[in-house]
């Protein structure tokens, strides 16, 4: 390890001689640039701006500044000290701010004005002014405290607190299945707790529901809820005239079948009306409300209540191949494989709705976690959302808490993430060796209004969340405000890591939503099923669509089955015979076939299909 790391960190650098070699180069260059070019810098990086204007001065009248004019505070350490050696030799200056300027527009603290390429995060966001009224005029749209100084002096209290608890616990081996001795930390995974009679009662349950085409499930759900009529027209707002049309394109979409494969294996529509139908009443504004409208409806019924709470909400990505012309859309994730893909990135509610579905890269999960929290249109008031490793980094807890939800993911290779203090790591023994650094308080005070300017934009729609957090991650030198967002990141997930460690109900919540994603993976998978699953769409808005589509299917899907649990749980009860809430299903539905709208007419005079002759729970078994 030694000798590795004298390869990778090389004797120390004579910054001193590389000013000196590269000062010919740019004292030519230096000039033209910059009176080429306008800068703008954030406030944090006027120091740096105010020292390429004092040289941009320089340049103009060809005059030499003497030692003490000089800035230096803007400088890194190194520089710094290479600066002050060279007393009054301008060259090291003068290479060292041109450096730190060239540090500051990849980083994005400083900008060119007008330009696309080296755009100013600043122009994404609420306008300054705009943003002080808005301070002015009452609460900002966010939840966390309006200064920096009582953010830090909330969560230094709470944190020393919440440290001293769980070390208390650790010292006395009282964390329950939580080990930390020697330095390492073992948490023992959760057994299961489901009783083997729930899965017979299921059994008997699901054999009462109706054997039931797609087409069927679509009818009913939409009889029910009348989503179809979110299908507006785009010119003329108005429905579309058959609401079988419009459910057809939508089964195009979900299946993977196309509008040609559709037209042939559906007698409703030929492809030229199917065709029109999804250009001019299919778009993801229509998709979205209609996912809404089901969503909704779920959320209502009673017996979704059983299934989870209703502020409760988790994340994963499905992955899905490409082909034909979808491979340029695609791209490579060596964990699933040498073949292109493509991800749906699906939130669900607790309760077995997909309220939200973006198609993304197959990477870079986490960037999206924020989007379906906020950009969504069903009616639902998310406290805590749980995502699996994929969605987990350090910008997102930090945006979370701003904005004021709860992240709860579950995190892999927990004991090799490092906690933060604000005090030294001796005082917690037990934790101390999970304890790497104090979070910087300077940056977050630095940049607490730029991070409130942040939230305050996300969460108005200003800018996504997901452009933002890429856009943060992408500079070869993180920003200030990119650097500030860690920071607060680092404080929220050691609150969230102490919770982890000392409440075992936490870990047992985030594993039994993120497992609720498994089944409705699986029907994704089970409807997505023309060419294998693999996608030959040439555009992400096609693949969009897909993804839009087929969240709207399963969410009809869970629907009809909570319906239909519902009445068959009402039968049961009403014969006498005690039943816990059943589990999602889908495995009674016709997924493949022909899709025929008027083939099911067997509906009992309260609108409802009749249910199957409930069997003994002995034969069940």
């Amino acid at each position: 390890m030694a000798d590795a790391a004298r390869l990778v960190r090389p004797d120390k650098t004579d910054l001193a001689a590389l000013a000196t070699r590269a000062w010919p180069v740019l004292h030519r260059l230096g000039p033209i640039f910059l009176s080429a070019f306008r800068l703008r810098a954030i406030q944090a990086a006027a120091p740096t701006l105010r020292a390429v204007e004092l040289l941009r001065g320089a340049y103009a009248t060809s005059g030499r500044k003497r030692a003490g004019n000089m800035p230096i505070g803007f400088l890194r350490p190194a520089w710094r000290d290479a600066v002050l050696d060279a007393g009054s030799d301008r060259r090291i200056w003068e290479a060292a701010t041109l450096l730190a300027l060239r540090d500051r527009l990849r980083a994005g603290d400083i900008w060119v004005e007008g330009s696309r390429q080296w755009r100013a995060i600043e122009d994404q966001l609420i306008a300054p002014a705009l943003f002080t009224a808005m301070r002015e005029a009452g609460p900002l749209p966010v939840a966390a405290p309006p200064t920096a100084e009582a953010y830090l002096a909330d969560r230094r209290t709470l944190l020393a607190r919440r440290l001293v608890e769980v070390e208390a616990k650790a010292a006395d081996d009282r964390l329950e299945d939580v080990r930390i001795t020697d330095g390492e930390l073992k948490v023992t995974p959760l057994k299961a707790v489901t009783p083997e009679a729930a899965e017979d009662l299921a059994a008997q349950l699901y054999g009462m529901l109706p054997n039931a085409r797609i087409t069927s499930v679509l009818d009913d759900v939409d009889r029910w809820t009348g989503f179809s009529g979110t299908f507006t027209h785009l010119h003329t707002g108005l429905p579309v005239g058959d609401r079988r049309v419009v459910l057809t394109v939508v089964l195009a979409d979900a299946t993977n079948l196309g509008l040609t494969r559709m037209a042939d294996a559906c007698a409703v529509a030929s492809y030229r009306q199917l065709a029109w139908t999804a250009g001019w009443h299919v778009r993801e504004d229509t998709y979205r409300q209609a996912l809404a409208t089901i969503v909704d409806a779920q959320q209502r019924h009673p017996l979704a209540g059983a299934f989870g709470a209703a502020d409760v909400s988790s994340s994963d990505g499905q992955h899905f191949p490409t082909a034909g012309r979808g491979e340029a859309v695609g791209a490579i994730n060596a964990r699933y494989g040498h073949d292109t893909t493509a991800l749906f990135y699906t939130h669900h509610s607790a309760r077995h709705a997909p309220y939200h579905t973006a198609a993304i890269p197959p990477a870079g999960e986490a960037a999206h976690v924020i989007d379906g929290l906020l950009y969504h249109e069903a009616d639902l008031s998310i406290a805590t959302h749980h995502t699996d490793g994929g969605g987990v980094s350090d910008h997102v807890f930090a945006l979370a808490h701003l904005l004021g939800f709860q992240f709860a993911p579950r995190i892999p290779n927990l004991a090799e993430r490092r906690l933060y203090a604000f005090d030294t790591a001796g005082t917690w023994p037990s934790l101390a060796p999970f304890i790497a650094d104090r979070p910087d308080e300077k940056m977050i005070a630095a940049h607490w209004d730029d991070l409130l300017r942040l939230a305050a934009s996300v969460r108005t729609g200003v800018v996504s969340a997901s452009l933002m957090l890429k856009r943060l991650g992408a500079y070869p030198r993180q920003n200030g405000l990119a650097l500030a967002l860690r920071e607060v990141g680092r404080i929220e997930r050691t609150l969230f890591t102490l919770d982890w460690l000392e409440q075992p109900a936490l870990r047992r919540q985030a594993t039994a939503e993120l497992n609720k994603g498994e089944p409705c993976n699986a029907l994704a998978r089970a409807v997505c099923f023309h060419r294998l699953g693999r996608l030959r769409d040439r555009t992400t808005e096609a693949q969009q669509h897909r993804a839009s589509g087929l969240a709207l299917v399963t969410a009809a899907i869970a629907l009809w089955n909570t319906v239909y649990l519902g009445r068959a749980l009402d039968t049961l009860r009403r014969g006498g015979e005690r039943v816990p809430d059943a589990l999602l299903g889908w495995q009674h539905i016709n997924l493949t076939g022909d899709y025929l709208w008027d083939a099911d007419s067997n509906l009992s005079a309260d609108g409802f299909r009749p249910l199957r002759t409930p069997q003994p729970l002995q034969a069940a078994a």
